[in-house]
């Protein structure tokens, strides 16, 4: 059994997603073992330390669109972060049949410490 607490989990998924992919929210709960925890991934990346340097910019909502209202300074900085990353972003939405990253099942098992 995995001695990584929930919230290291997620920070662990949230490392994975490749640099022009993103994932959403639920996903990423899913993929730490926490299904149905989609606020929960939110709260654990506000509460990432700052050296942990995280892509936190690559976690969206499951419509596919980031989740700060578009004339905050969140929004602008998950937008630039996202367009460096070389994905495609129209008005704060993003393509999730396009730019969602989809690992195959032997990826998840092999990497996954837990």
């Amino acid at each position: 059994m995995s001695t990584l607490s929930s919230i290291e989990r997620i920070w662990f998924v949230v490392n994975l997603i490749p640099k022009g992919n993103v994932l959403p929210y639920g996903v990423v709960a899913d993929f730490a073992g926490l299904p149905g925890r989609a606020r929960y991934v939110s709260r654990a990346l506000k509460l990432a330390p700052q050296n942990l340097t995280l892509p936190w910019h690559r976690v969206i909502n499951s419509q596919g669109k980031i989740s700060s209202a578009n004339n905050t300074d969140a929004f602008q900085t998950q937008q630039q972060l996202l367009r460096l990353d070389g994905i495609e972003v129209n008005a704060g939405k993003i393509s999730l049949s396009q730019y969602q990253w989809k690992p195959d099942i032997a990826t998840l098992v092999i990497t996954l410490p837990y």
